[in-house]
Order: structure tokens, then sequence, then C-alpha cells
């Protein structure tokens, strides 16, 4: 027997050390704690009670007493509180002594600190070996034919390690039947045993040992308490150092005891999961389970590998950890103990198990190391602190490593959407981000998007599919079969890589949302990713915003967070270096980089969040140039259509939302809308829709995209109610001779082909409800009368056309989002605002609209200020 093993389970730290690893990469399986972790209101009672440590806690733990007390219905005086039963079990051994208790009976095997206990005490220790023919359940008769006056019996209620229960009437029977003889009975386990009452206070000769840090995981406050007569708790309680039980722990207690439905739930979950965990143990022929009713089980090797040689293995392997029980009075090198975890980590343990006692494949076992395909997740203190873009940066550089990534966002809201081949429509960001790991943009990278059509209500779009509008209400219930469906596109999708970079939304610490969250911890979780929190340092308090949030953080949620990532730093980072170790002081949680703010870096934006910013007003260029305002629709969607227009030097581009701001540009710009209906009456209100149409008889060139190209026509119908009141009529500015209705079924179109008065190449994709035709209801390609133009305005690869423009070819519009990411064609669509202008027209091609020097540009930056080893730690790759 090595040494190593010796002593008690769950010393994660020196587990750690010796496998060169960090504690919360080994998954504990030595230490029998609650696996649903502690309530989640504990840490924000906690957080709130810190100034109490400024004072000496209260000696006598007063109000917990009086909630023990409540709870077990006995007298304060019956009840002692201590810092972890051990801590009472040594005490009251002490004072046992002084009583002139001179044999302690122990059943074997049993907790080692009882034996221990007494031999420090000076009491001698008769051992009771329990039959393992009997899988150790204690026989009472035989126990009682060896009791006598004056002995101390020390039994565990359950037994650890073995997991059995004594009956509670038969253990009062012989309390009563031997008046003269002391029973200690550790309750430690007990309250993970539904339908158990406790012994507490059933009789003078009984003390009951209780432990509230197992049942409510907190080990870490080391909070106990015993139960006896009040003769017996005064002798106990001389033997304690004054201020045993601390501030917090104190509290904690108080808060917790009469938690009864933690305590229930906890009693069906370790039960189910133990059930489970039993029979896949039992699967397994190289092993026998000790048939137990707590939080754990003893189990026996039945040839193969010692218990010490399997925890090796374990370790070394798949960083699994289990109890070696060789150090247990009457077990042997073939026994050890596993806690009764979650259903995954049982899984885990399982998997592990039957690969090294049933196939013994090496191979095998270190695909184990990592259930699922190995991911990180970036979450935000917020919208808009540049995650996306960050994520679109690692995806890159692990890209340019040599690794098969991929990038997956839950929940996606935003305007900005794109069309991918198949024709599913996805959320813009995750389309930069595939194209940074160089694949085609895949609505499995973004299964589910919502696209505000008012402020309470959303077009709900999953798997690239809409599957109506919702508001708010009505989504929250929607969303557990929202997130079926992310689970599922999430396992299609990694399973076809070697890692997944995960995006989160918003931001994690948004309580409100925490109960049906589907995208942040929850994701995490489910993905098994390590979290890195991001925040936005250039809009100040960024680093009280980390501490928050892990403040509010359930401990499982604390455990998946791995550290932070400061963005838009402007300065010296070596600036930050004290501000960083006082984050990693309060959080446990390191920064892991500094990246400075890029400026034009030319990736488009995230969301409006940024477009509302005014990061979409251009700075007016010193020489020949091009004036275009872009009306800022309260609907505007797929903005990022005008992102090209902003990387030619030539061009002028500035937002506009009131009339005084218009001015008499070269062009004005109608973008999308998701809710033209709304956008038409926010024009009429503002006067702006006037003020356009004055601008097109001075021949000031107007276009619309998509919802802006329904606005130029004269007429928008919503029959059916899909962006307002159904039978909804609205004029529009009537510059073209157009009527629009909206349908219920939607366009999702990928388009390639030609801009004809040009000659110039164009693609993008339509995404729209509207069906728009001339004002005589004719096809958008014949005349019509009223001005429209003979030919359409663009044909399509498929024999497929779209747009319309008046006789003077300044008021144009078309569906095809993205029209101006064609370089040939953007080029030349300034030339005529150029010429019109009376300016030269640029020979040259002018911007060239590539994401890829960005993209590289980017990468290259994160390498230099992420801590990039660290992330391939949490990666595991």
């Amino acid at each position: 027997m090595t040494s190593k093993y010796s002593g008690h389970g769950g010393n994660i730290r020196r587990i750690a050390v010796r496998q060169g690893c960090l504690p919360e990469e080994v998954l504990d399986f030595s230490a029998n704690i609650n696996p649903l972790g502690p309530p989640d209101y504990l840490w924000n009672m906690l957080a709130a009670r810190m100034p109490d440590i400024v004072h000496y806690p209260d000696p006598e733990s007063a109000d917990l007493v009086q909630a023990l007390a409540h709870q077990y219905r006995l007298p304060g005086q019956q009840i002692l509180p201590g810092n972890g039963t051990s801590d009472l079990l040594y005490a009251a051994l002490r004072a046992f002594a002084d009583k002139k208790i001179q044999r302690a009976l122990i059943p074997v095997p049993a907790y080692i600190d009882y034996r221990q206990a007494c031999e420090q005490a000076g009491v001698e220790v008769k051992a009771i070996p329990l039959s393992a023919k009997h899988d150790f359940q204690p026989d009472l008769a035989q126990i009682s034919a060896l009791l006598q006056p004056g002995d101390l019996l020390i039994l565990g209620q359950p037994n650890n390690p073995t997991g059995r229960m004594n009956d509670r009437e038969a253990l009062l029977a012989l309390a009563d039947q031997h008046r003269e003889v002391l029973f200690l009975l550790d309750e430690a386990f007990a309250g993970f045993v539904a339908g158990y009452t406790s012994l507490a206070g059933c009789r003078d000769n009984i003390i009951t040992l209780c432990s509230l840090t197992k049942l409510f995981a907190v080990p870490g406050l080391r909070l106990g308490f015993l139960a006896a007569s009040e003769e017996l708790c005064d002798a106990i309680r001389g033997q304690l150092a004054p201020w045993s039980v601390n501030a917090l722990a104190q509290v904690a207690g108080k808060t917790m005891i009469g938690d009864a439905e933690y305590i229930q739930r906890t009693q069906e979950i370790v039960r189910e999961n133990r059930e489970v965990l039993c029979r896949g143990l039992a699967k397994i022929s190289a092993l026998k389970v000790i048939p137990g009713v707590a939080d754990f089980l003893l189990v026996q090797l039945k040839d193969k590998l010692t218990a010490p040689e399997l925890a090796d293995r374990l370790l070394q392997q798949v960083k699994i950890a289990i109890r070696v029980c060789a150090n247990y009075e009457g077990l042997d090198e073939g026994y050890f103990r596993v806690a009764v975890r979650s259903v995954e980590e049982n899984r885990q343990l399982l998997a592990a198990l039957q690969q090294i006692l049933l196939q013994d494949d090496r191979k095998t076992i270190a695909s184990l190391k990592r259930n699922k395909t190995p991911s990180l997740m970036l979450l935000g203190t917020g919208s808009d602190v540049g995650k996306s873009v960050l994520v679109a940066g690692l995806c890159r550089i692990l890209l340019q490593d040599g690794v098969r990534v991929a990038p997956f966002k839950a929940q996606n809201m935003s305007l900005n959407s794109y069309v991918t081949r198949d024709g599913g429509e996805m959320g813009r960001a995750q389309v930069v981000q595939a194209q940074a790991c160089r694949l085609d943009p895949d609505v499995r990278m973004n299964p589910v998007l919502l696209k505000p059509s008012s402020d309470v209500g959303s077009q709900i779009i999953v798997h690239g599919k809409p599957v109506g509008n919702m508001r708010v209400a009505d989504y929250v219930c929607y969303k557990e079969e929202a997130w079926q469906e992310v689970c599922r596109t999430y396992d299609a999708l990694a399973a076809d890589f070697d890692c997944i970079i995960l995006e989160g939304a918003g931001s994690p610490g948004e309580v409100n949302l925490k109960s049906h969250d589907i995208v942040n911890m929850r994701m995490a979780q489910y993905s098994q990713s390590p979290a890195l929190l991001v925040g936005d340092i250039d809009r100040g308090g960024v680093y009280a915003s980390f501490i928050g949030h892990v403040a509010v953080m359930a401990p499982w949620e604390r455990q998946l967070l791995a550290g932070f990532l400061v963005n838009r730093f402007r300065g010296d980072a070596s600036l930050l270096a004290d501000a960083h170790s006082f984050v990693e002081q309060r959080t446990g949680k390191p920064v892991l980089g500094v990246v400075p703010w890029l400026s034009n870096l030319g990736l488009p934006q995230e969301d409006s969040v940024s477009f509302k910013a005014g990061l979409y007003d251009s700075a007016e260029p010193a020489g020949e140039h091009v004036e275009i305002a872009l009306i800022d629709l309260p609907h505007i969607s797929n903005f990022t259509d005008l992102e090209p227009l902003l990387e030619e030097k030539d061009v002028w581009l500035r937002t506009v939302c009131r009339i005084d701001e218009l001015g008499t540009p070269d062009g004005v710009i109608l973008p999308g809308s998701k809710n033209v209906v709304a956008d038409l009456a926010w024009l009429a209100q503002t006067g702006l829709d006037r003020a356009i149409c004055r601008l097109a008889g001075q021949g000031c060139q107007i276009t619309g995209i998509c919802g802006g190209f329904q606005i130029l026509g004269k007429t928008v119908a919503d029959p059916h109610g899909i962006e307002g009141e159904p039978g909804t009529l609205l004029h529009g500015l009537g510059l073209l001779d157009l009527v629009t209705e909206l349908a219920a079924d939607k366009t999702l179109t990928r388009r390639e082909g030609q801009h004809l008065p040009s000659g110039q190449p164009v693609h993008g994709y339509e995404i729209h409800h509207g069906q728009t035709g001339s004002n005589k209801n004719s096809r958008i390609t014949g005349d019509g009368g009223g001005g429209i133009a003979s030919k359409p305005l663009l044909t399509f690869a498929d024999g497929a056309s779209c747009g319309s423009a008046d006789r003077t070819g300044r008021v144009w519009g078309s569906y095809l989002h993205g029209i101006f990411d064609s370089d040939p064609f953007r080029r030349w669509f300034i030339n005529d605002l150029r010429a019109r202008k009376g300016f030269p027209l640029l020979k040259e091609q002018g911007a060239k609209y590539d994401l890829e020097p960005a993209l590289d540009r980017l990468a290259g930056v994160l390498r230099q200020e992420v801590d990039m080893d660290a992330v391939y730690r949490l990666l595991g790759i």
C-alpha cells in the first residue's frame, strides 16, 4: 500500500499537483459531496455577510442553534454546533475519556477517524469485523452480545465506506437494552436518504453527529452539529476551542437547514443517479458493488488490477479520482469507493472503467479524456463588447494552426441575417466566423435566430426557417423546445470538427434570464466548454463587471469560467497589472489577455448596437468625394449591406435619423427593415418621407434595399398581419410605381447575376416576406406604365430577375442584400454618383472588399496579446 492513498478522499489539490494539472481538470469521485452543489442563494447571502468577518462570531452560535432546535424539535441545550463533524468527534472522545470510558467498539470497515479519535483520547478500541460475505451489514445481535456497561459503540448511520444503513427501530431497541452504553451514531450522510428520521434526541444514551457540509456541498465552510443530552453537550463543549464556528458558517447553516425543497431534490437525484451508476458498475464483470443507500458506493475489484493500480490508471489517462479503501480497517487493496455525481459525470466514470477493465485499450482510453469535441466559449459582460469578433479571431488562429474548427452560437438576436446556399437563414456574425474558418456558412452554427419586429416581439428562426412571430412570454414558453433543437444541432456540428468556438449572447449575469437560458452558461455546461468572459474596457467599469459577474454565478457556473479577456484597450497594457491581480484575488480567475482597440478593422459589426453607436459614420474625406445618407430606420436590418462603402476613400457615408440631418447628399439609401409597416409610419411622422421625395425631384439618387425597396413603392399591404394588424395598407413614398403585399411564406434565396444597366456582376441573397409588382399587378419585368423601366434591374443565373428603377435611373431598388459586396458594381455605383456631381471617374477598381486580410490581422493581434498557450490548455488540444 503506497502512502499517496493514505488519509481521506477529496484532496483534490494534492492530486492535481501529482498529475501536473489544475484542480478543476480532475473529476473527483473520491469525495462524497452533494452533486447538486450548494444552493444558489448561498453565494449572494455569503457575499452580503462578508462585512461580518471584521467581528468575532457569536461564540454560542445562538441563531444557528435556534434554527437547528426548531428543525429537529429539540431544546437548544441539546445541540452543539462545531467546525465540521470531525471536530466534534475528536472533542467528544476527549470528553468521553474524562468520563472514564475505557473501551470503544467500532464495527469495521468504518470511517478511519473513529479509531484515530479514540487513540488520541486514550480510549481502547475493539474492532468488530463485518462480514464481506454479507456485504458488511452490521449484525446488531452480535454487537449486543459484545456490549458491556461503560462501553462506547460508534456506528455510521449509514456507514462510510459501505453505505449500509441500520434499522432505526432496531438501534433504538439496542439503546434501550443497554442503558449504560453510550451510542455515537454518525449521521453525516443520513440527509441523502429519503424517508430517514434522525435519532437525534431520541435517547439520553445516544449522541448523533450530523454534517451540513456534505449535504449542502460546502465542505470548505466546515459545519456540523452534535445532538446529545444537555450534560453530554456541556462536557463536549468544554473540549472545543472558543469560536469554533465562524460567522459565515453560522449564517449559512441557519439559512440552509430548513430548505426542505433542496433536500428533497437532493434525495431524489442521488437515489436516481445511484441506481443508474450501480447498474452500470454491475455490468462490468470485474467489479462487485456493495449495495448502499448513501451518495457513494463501495466497489470490489474481483481480479486484474488492484484499487491503487486502477486509481493510477484513471488519474493518468482520464484525470478521474477515486477513493482507494485499503486504509480502511477490514478492507484491502481490492476495494475502492466512488461518489454519486451527475448523470454525465457518472457516465464518464463508467466509460473509463469499461475501457480499462474490459478492453484495456490505451488509445480508446485517451479518447475519454473529453467526452465531447474540444470547445471554448466566449461570454460577454454585455452586448457589443466584441466577443463575436474575438471568436472570429480565435477561429482564424486555430485554422492557421491546422485545426478543423467551426463557430457556434445557440441563439442570436440580430437583424443582420444571411441566407446559406441551401436557403437557410442565420446570423451575420456567425457567417463572418465561418469565413474565419474558411467554411461555407451553415445554419447549424446558429440554430436559433431572433429577429426583433417590435419592442416586445420577434420572428423566431429555427434551423434556418421561420417558425413564427412570438412575444417575449410566448418565446420563453417555447424555449425548452428550442433548447432540444440547439442540443441536437450542436452535437451534429461538433461531430464534424476537431474544435468548436462558442459565443454567448448578452451577459450570463442577467439574473432575470438565467432560469430559461439556452445560450450562455447552460450551453457551456452542455458542450463541456470552459468559458472566458469578455469585457469592453473602453466603456469603463470592466473589472467591477468581471467581479460582479462571478458574484452572481452559481458554483457550477464558476467552475466553467476559466478567466477573462479585456477588449478595446487604448494604451499601455502593463499599466493594468495591478487591476488584473486584484481581479484574480477576488475571483480566483486570471485575465488571459488585453486586446487593443482595433480601428478600421474591416469586419462586419455584430449587431445594431455598434450601428447605433455611430460606428457606421465615416469621416468626411478631404479630397473629391460623394456623400451618401443612410436612413437609420427604427427597425433597420442587414445594415452590413453598406459596410463595403465604408472601405471606399471617396465616399462619405453618414447615418440620418432626423430631417435636420439629411442635408443635400448625392445619394440616399433606404436599407432593409424588419418592420416596413412601422418604419413607413416613422418616416411620415418625422417628415423624412417628404424630404426624401424632394431630394429625388432635385436629381438625388435614391436607392432602396429589400424593405427600403418596398418603401419606394406606392403601397405596402399586410393582409396576414406579418408586421402589424391584419389588413393594414400603408402608402409608400411613391417614387416607384410598385405595390407590395407581405406574404405568409418567406423568400430565402442566394443569388448570383448581373446588374443590367452597368453590366457588372452582383451577388448576395434575398430575405423577405414581400411580393412586389407593378401598380397594375403586372410582372415587374413588364412596362406596367407609370415610369417603371421596361427591363428588370437585375437578372440571375437561374433565370429569375429582381429590382426596378424609374426612367431616369436615379431612383432604384431591389431585394438583393449584399449587392455592394461586388467590387466592380460598387465602383460603378460610386463613379455614377461622381459623374452626376461632375467629378472625373476613378479608373482603378477602388477598395477590395475582402475579409481575409482583416481576419489575418485580427489573428495576428490575438496571438500577440492573448495567452494562446492557456487557450490551448483549456481546449485540451
